[in-house]
């Protein structure tokens, strides 16, 4: 198997492990919420184009669609952060800026889980790679 068929594969199972998660989560309650399903949908529809039609336009959206996806896992870091900081402070009043951030991170919502979003675009981006060395 070449490696852009790996890249390739890991990069459907990866949108597809991240599309269920996030459904079986409820992911889609708010608008902010239907980011990282909106990302993820258009770039797999993007890499479908790819591997038939591999024209300049294609791969260029492909690329910002990629940045917007890793843009997109930052501000879901920001958000769940946000969110579990606002949390503990109202728990933990007398707590320091530090104390709860460390707290936050392990929060009720999973502060890492946005980087996912982050290692996808990578992934696809190594799939552009791949694709555009011939």
């Amino acid at each position: 198997m070449s490696l852009k068929k790996v890249i390739l594969s890991a990069f459907i199972l990866m949108v597809i492990g991240t599309v269920l998660e996030l459904y079986l989560l409820d992911h889609y309650e708010s608008l902010s919420q239907l980011i990282p399903i909106l990302c993820t949908g258009l770039i797999s529809l993007t890499v479908i184009l790819l591997i038939f039609y591999r024209t300049r336009w294609i791969k260029n959206f492909f690329k910002w669609l990629l940045l917007i996806t890793a843009l997109s896992g930052i501000y879901g870091f920001y958000l769940h952060l946000d969110a579990n900081f606002e949390f503990e402070r109202d728990m933990k009043p007398t707590a320091n800026n530090w104390d709860l951030f460390i707290e936050s991170l392990s929060g009720a919502l999973p502060a890492l889980a946005p980087f996912s979003m982050v290692v996808l675009a990578l992934i696809g981006y190594s799939y552009l790679i791949l694709i555009n060395q011939k």
